[in-house]
């Protein structure tokens, strides 16, 4: 049985009768700070909920990634959030999505010691993924399209990365002691290889993940490498290493699957913290291929981005207006090398377009929804 729900919607949506087939990540920022909130607040309908959905209406994506979505174990919230988006918001039409799918997070879930080194072990720092509370800031997929098999790697352990690095202390000492650190999971939200069956029989492998931010940690760089490690994860995936999942299967990703990676990386290739060259290699992956979504909304938004090292700023896809930190790249969708893109954005309207509000007044998310549209693999016309 896999970790998780999946949920269907009363009516099922038809297969899409055009050739490209939209795919897109969306860091919604749709966590609170207490269990049960996201669900009231998407009942009342909250200016930023109804915000989030009417940016996912504007940009009608097949197939969605939600991150930073808080989990519930009944799936109760996203199953309302499902049921708005079929309703449709501000005169836009609804979109159903009548298959879903959202596994059990690291997020909160209390790990037993004190891993922040604050003295403490029931803080938020303290759980297996930060979080305030078991299921905060997970993840959820919706398509209109069939998924499944689903593989979850949430109990992966870190140490059994290759080339995994224990963060240490200044004095060169390992930050944990060797116990906690040969049981620590490598993934802060989770890692899922999603089958996706499309029309016509043709099928995408989804690699889902949300990594924890490179930064916030101490000189030991515990968040730094736990990033890196969490990107390097699915860099080995793709090579054919066999990994172990939550159901104890030890496989590799087949050489004849067509993957589509996305998510919140939280990890830009040239700027902000972290190991930058994790990232680049992953862009450039003989498996994978960078359409490099982009907008003039995120080039004029990144003109003046302070800090910035280099890059093409129109690619940015998060904002952080209230933090010394500069516009950066760090949600994607990368399609299979073997997959013709037919295009690619970033919802990220210039200033003065009729739906810029949407990103301009901080009502919806710091991040943009991205998105790639593909043609159906060539062997299923």
């Amino acid at each position: 049985m896999v970790l998780g729900a999946f949920g269907a919607a009363a009516e099922s949506a038809a297969p899409a009768s055009a050739p490209t087939i939209r795919i897109a990540t969306f860091n919604t920022q749709l966590g609170r700070r207490g269990a049960g909130l996201l669900i009231n607040d998407i009942r009342k309908r909250d200016a930023q909920v109804l915000a989030i959905a009417e940016i996912i209406l504007r940009t009608r994506p097949d197939i969605l990634l939600l991150t930073k979505f808080d989990h519930d174990p009944g799936g109760i919230a996203l199953d309302h959030f499902s049921e708005l988006l079929a309703e449709g918001v501000a005169d836009l039409p609804g979109l159903a999505y009548p298959h879903r799918f959202a596994a059990e997070p690291n997020t909160g879930i209390p790990s037993g010691h004190d891993l922040d080194g604050d003295g403490r072990r029931m803080g938020a720092g303290d759980a297996l993924g930060f979080g305030r509370f078991p299921g905060q800031n997970g993840m959820a997929l919706l398509s209109r399209f069939p998924l499944g098999p689903v593989r979850t790697f949430r109990k992966f352990r870190w140490a059994d990365l290759p080339g995994a690095e224990h963060p240490r202390n200044p004095d060169a000492s390992p930050f944990w002691p060797e116990e906690i650190w040969e049981n620590l999971p490598l993934s802060t939200t989770g890692h899922w290889d999603v089958v996706v069956s499309l029309p016509k029989s043709s099928e995408v492998h989804l690699l889902a993940s949300h990594p924890t931010p490179p930064a916030f940690g101490g000189k030991e760089q515990r968040n730094r490498l736990r990033n890196a490690a969490e990107v390097s994860f699915w860099l080995h995936y793709l090579d054919g290493t066999a990994f172990r999942d939550d159901e104890g299967e030890t496989a590799a990703l087949p050489e004849s699957a067509l993957p589509v990676l996305l998510g919140d990386l939280n990890l830009d290739p040239r700027s902000g913290d972290g190991a930058h060259q994790v990232i680049q290699a992953l862009l450039v992956h003989p498996r994978l291929q960078d359409p490099r979504p982009s907008s003039e909304g995120s080039a004029e938004a990144g003109a003046d981005s302070k800090w910035r090292r280099g890059g093409d700023p129109a690619l940015s896809t998060a904002e952080w207006k209230r933090r010394s930190l500069p516009n950066l790249r760090v949600d994607y969708v990368l399609p299979s090398s073997a997959l013709e893109v037919a295009g690619a954005g970033v919802f990220w309207p210039v200033e003065g377009d009729p739906p810029a509000w949407l990103v301009e007044s901080g009502v919806s998310s710091d991040h943009r929804l991205v998105w790639v549209d593909i043609l159906l693999p060539a062997a299923a016309e």
